[in-house]
């Protein structure tokens, strides 16, 4: 208990102690906060005065800073300026220079000056931007002339006509004049009559109007025409140029513009053979010429600002009115069964090369000549149909005066089925011109009509020149003759597909019927002599087993030497052009006639022999008879037969 009382006054006395050291300790604190607080505020006072002092050294650094950016961007400015104006004396150097030289140095230099011109009009507060600007404006003004004249001359140096020989070059070899005849005329090419089935696979070569290496010029010195207002120019220097090259090629061509008068004045053949050289002239012309012209005209003006649809349009125009006014001549003159096929032929070429003219006059520009191209087609398409009729017509009434005298196939026969013939070389050309008239059946079986027509108009025809014979015997076999004809070159043509079987079943029966009708009104009397039913006895004592007399037997006789040598000395000038035709008559005349004549001579020769002159009475053996039978139908003359 003693311990723990002594212990509590030290413990008392020991804190006592550390509380004293802590209120000391924190006095000194307070003091040093007090201090470092006095420090810093005078810190704070002093910091604010030097800032002070520091600011308008500042505000001059700011301004100096500010000053050499401007200084900077004035010497850009400047520089900018300066190299404009360097630019300028180079371009006008060169606009002044012209083009003529080094055209693609000038057009940079025209290029340069128009950079000029921007450069200046969006920086107009330079006090020289006006006086620069006058001064490029005037010097791309006399560019543009100089590239005016630039144009107008590339045009007219690059614008000569095609020589003829080069056109046909670039032709199918079966289209190009014949190299071996120094006589031929261009156009005149040594192809068949009728071609157009070896020219679906022609290959035709667009010639070079204008060297390739030029056009990229011409189109560069197109657009700056353009862009410096000089349309109207470009478009007259254009048009021009290549117009007047156009024409002079298709003149030197032979290409001729005839009116519908001249066309109706020329003669047959003449006319044939201008028709021929158009039909040439029309390919070359749309397939080489204008193609060619179609493409130069869309290169030269590609992504040019230019109505380059109405430029061809009007370069093209006196040439393609030249042309198609002959095929219009034709159309419109007076109409004749020859010009048939020189129509068709015609009409076949407008048909083959619409299509590219429809490409080559493309645009709402050039639609006049897609319109004259296709007017031309169908008035071709309708004279040619009116044509027919007349020819369908003219079959029919044909009056002509010629006589056959021989009963051969008369010549109007075979006018008529070449004429057939040939229309069928045409199958496919009349079928499209059918289809022009939209006549709503087969066309086919139009043709068919039409060939069925014109066939019966020439029977009829033929029926009524049968009747100018005083000889029934001689129209039977003019008429024999002509419809085996036409039934043998229907067979042997395409006509027969298109006539049919039955035609010519029915015209062979239509020969079969003639020739038996010849053989009874020829040989009928003949026959008659030969024969000896209703002879009957005469009263006379000179009687032969048969109870027929010698006389009426020598008269018989007499009878048939006359009537055979009449029938031979006409007949054997008649003519039967057919070789099998002719021997099939001869071998059912002879099927008739030798067995009679022979039983004749057997049965009464005997009567006439033992008389005086027997040779006058049996004149002819049945062998010599059917000798003199093989002489008919040669068309020979009496003093040219032989016994």
């Amino acid at each position: 208990m003693v311990v723990a009382a002594a212990a509590r006054p030290q413990t008392a006395e020991a804190l006592s102690k550390r509380a004293s050291m802590l209120r000391d300790s924190l006095q000194r604190s307070q003091g040093n906060t007090d201090g470092m607080v006095t420090i810093l505020g005078s810190f704070d006072h002093r910091l604010s005065a030097l800032e002070a002092a520091m600011r308008p050294t500042q505000v001059r650094t700011h301004a100096i800073r500010m000053a050499h950016e401007n200084i900077d961007k004035t010497i850009k400015a400047a520089d900018g300026i300066l190299s404009q104006f360097d630019l300028a004396r180079r371009a006008e150097a060169a606009v002044l220079k012209g083009p003529h030289e080094d055209l693609e140095s000038y057009l940079e230099a025209v290029d340069l000056l128009k950079g000029i011109v921007r450069f200046f009009s969006t920086n107009k507060n330079f006090k020289s931007s006006e006086g620069v600007l006058n001064h490029v404006n005037n010097l791309l003004a006399k560019s543009a002339l100089k590239i005016e004249e630039e144009f107008r001359q590339l045009m007219t140096t690059y614008s000569k006509p095609i020589e003829p020989d080069r056109l046909f070059d670039c032709l199918p070899k079966s289209l190009r004049p014949t190299k071996d005849d120094p006589d031929a005329e261009p156009g005149n090419a040594g192809h068949s009559e009728h071609p157009s089935k070896s020219l679906e696979t022609a290959v035709y070569r667009t010639p070079t109007l204008i060297p390739p290496r030029i056009l990229p010029l011409m189109n560069d010195i197109a657009q700056q025409l353009i862009q410096a207002g000089n349309q109207q120019s470009c478009y007259k220097i254009y048009r021009d140029t290549r117009g007047s090259a156009l024409e002079s090629s298709l003149r030197k061509l032979g290409v001729e513009k005839l009116s519908k008068e001249d066309v109706q004045k020329m003669q047959w053949e003449a006319l044939e053979a201008k028709i021929g050289n158009w039909i040439h002239f029309m390919r070359i012309a749309v397939k080489l010429l204008l193609a060619g012209e179609r493409k130069i005209c869309d290169q030269i003006f590609d992504g040019v600002n230019f109505n380059k649809d109405q430029c061809f349009a009007e370069l093209t125009a006196n040439s393609v009115v030249t042309l198609l006014s002959f095929g219009d001549a034709v159309a419109k003159s007076k109409r004749s069964p020859e010009k048939l096929f020189v129509l068709l032929d015609m009409y076949e070429v407008m048909h083959e090369l619409q299509p590219e003219i429809e490409v080559i006059f493309e645009g709402k520009s050039c639609s006049e000549m897609r319109e004259a191209s296709l007017g031309l087609a169908k008035r071709l398409a309708q004279t040619a149909q009116e044509t027919f009729a007349d020819f369908e017509e003219a079959v029919e009434k044909d009056a002509s005066k010629t006589i056959v005298n021989d009963g051969t196939v008369h010549p109007l026969t075979s006018y008529v089925i070449n004429y057939v013939k040939f229309l069928f070389d045409y199958q496919s050309t009349l079928k499209l011109l059918f289809q022009e008239f939209e006549t709503g059946s087969e066309t086919e079986s139009q043709l068919a009509v039409v060939t069925m027509r014109i066939m019966q108009a020439l029977q009829n025809n033929l029926d009524g020149k049968s009747k100018q014979y005083r000889d029934p015997a001689l129209t039977y076999l003019f008429l024999m003759n002509n419809i085996h004809y036409m039934v043998r070159s229907v067979r042997r043509s395409e006509a027969k597909d298109i006539l049919g079987d039955d035609w010519i079943q029915r015209h062979r029966r239509i020969v079969q019927q003639n020739a038996n009708q010849y053989k009874r009104v020829a040989w009928a009397k003949i026959l008659q002599t030969l024969s000896i039913q209703g002879a009957g006895s005469t009263g006379s004592s000179d009687l032969s087993s048969s109870g027929v007399s010698r006389a009426m037997i020598k008269e018989r006789f007499k009878s048939f030497n006359m009537q055979f040598e009449e029938l031979h000395a006409k007949q054997s000038q008649w003519i039967v052009p057919d070789q099998e035709l002719r021997e099939s008559l001869r071998l059912a005349v002879a099927e008739v006639l030798l067995p009679a004549y022979r039983s004749f001579v057997k049965r009464f020769s005997n009567l006439v022999e033992n008389g005086k002159n027997p040779h006058k009475y049996v004149r002819y053996s049945p062998e010599m008879v059917e000798q003199l039978l093989g002489e008919f139908f040669e068309g020979q003359q009496w003093g040219e037969q032989k016994r």
